[in-house]
């Protein structure tokens, strides 16, 4: 393995434990959402009382602004203007409040903003995937649902009507979104383990998923493997003429046993031959992808991996402007920190 390049920059202490990140943006289990100064790293903005948040997804200004924001509470997504001169944000500050459970047993996991910011994409706990159209507010919901927990949601790149939804299940799907059906899938519990792996006492839930912009998609599953599935998206330039993808086709995946432990977040750079991933206990690699082999497939390699120093069970992670950003929970389990710039600078 190569050096890691790898050193704790700056720990932020939070007083609930964090739930998941964006690039500027954390959430915390005590219904509360933090905006930070990538310079100062003080808070700058934030939202209160919102109730347990399972995502954040934000849509940037091109002024420079600090752009609007989606939260998934609950049963609820809101949308939040964050160019208001408030610095302190509550609940009946959203903009607009969507509930997307028709079950008040259900709740949201996770949503997602294609690239131009007007559809957003959602999964629940029931299994259920759906998608808003911003401009109309009108809220599809697919035909096939997962048989357990739909975990993530992700849209396919260069592919306008497309996403891959993931669960409890350990099914990917891979829907249209206009007709609600369902074109590929793909049953992670019908491929073994390999020899090196041993009996694993987990499922292959899938906990955390990504989508290159070069279009491979990658998963984490509860038995502590990575999924990569080559061929999402055409990955090219409009000018070129996309190739045409055949669907979630296990001779498309390949896959590595990463850590001793639940892969509970990963994180796919814009180089699209690097991956982040983190176990539940801190353990963080960052993975090359790598070959043709000899049988035609491409292969996953460690290049470092260390622990987290301060973020003991870990629940997001994040790789920008040369840092790695991790979020979860300490040692003591009363105080819950924010890992900023555990960080590697990746050329």
């Amino acid at each position: 393995m190569e050096e890691i390049p790898y050193t704790c920059r700056r720990t932020l202490k939070t007083p609930a434990p964090i739930s998941c990140l964006t690039y500027t943006v954390h959430t915390t289990d005590d219904g509360s959402v933090r905006m930070y100064n990538q310079e100062t790293l003080k808070v700058v903005k934030a939202i209160r009382g919102l109730g347990e948040v399972s995502s954040v997804t934000c849509m940037s200004h091109y002024t420079g602004g600090f752009g609007d924001m989606w939260v998934a509470s609950n049963r609820h997504a809101l949308h939040f203007a964050m160019d208001t001169k408030k610095m302190i944000l509550a609940k009946t500050d959203a903009t607009l409040t969507l509930n997307l459970c028709a079950d008040d047993d259900d709740v949201l996991n996770e949503l997602s903003l294609n690239q131009k910011n007007n559809q957003l994409a959602f999964c629940l706990d029931s299994g259920t995937v759906g998608v808003v159209d911003l401009s109309t507010k009108q809220t599809t919901r697919m035909k096939t649902s997962h048989d357990n927990i739909c975990a993530t949601v992700k849209f396919i790149p260069d592919r306008p009507s497309e996403l891959v939804s993931s669960g409890y299940d350990s099914r990917l799907l891979h829907h249209n979104f206009h007709q609600r059906t369902v074109l590929s899938r793909f049953d992670l519990g019908t491929s073994p383990l390999s020899e090196s792996s041993g009996v694993s006492m987990s499922p292959p839930f899938v906990l955390s998923s990504a989508v290159s912009p070069s279009g491979i998609l990658a998963v984490g599953t509860a038995d502590g493997r990575v999924w990569k599935i080559s061929g999402v998206s055409s990955g090219t330039s409009v000018k070129k003429k996309r190739r045409k993808w055949e669907g979630l086709k296990q001779d498309e995946a390949f896959t590595a046993d990463v850590g001793h432990g639940p892969i509970v977040a990963l994180y796919d750079i814009h180089r699209a031959s690097h991956t982040f991933t983190s176990t539940l206990m801190g353990k963080v690699t960052l993975h090359e992808i790598g070959g043709p082999t000899a049988d035609g497939k491409l292969d996953i390699s460690p290049q470092w991996t260390k622990r987290t120093a301060d973020v003991n069970k870990v629940n997001a992670i994040i790789a920008t402007e040369g840092l790695i950003i991790i979020g979860g929970l300490s040692e003591s389990g009363r105080r819950h920190d924010r890992g900023l710039g555990e960080g590697a600078k990746i050329e």
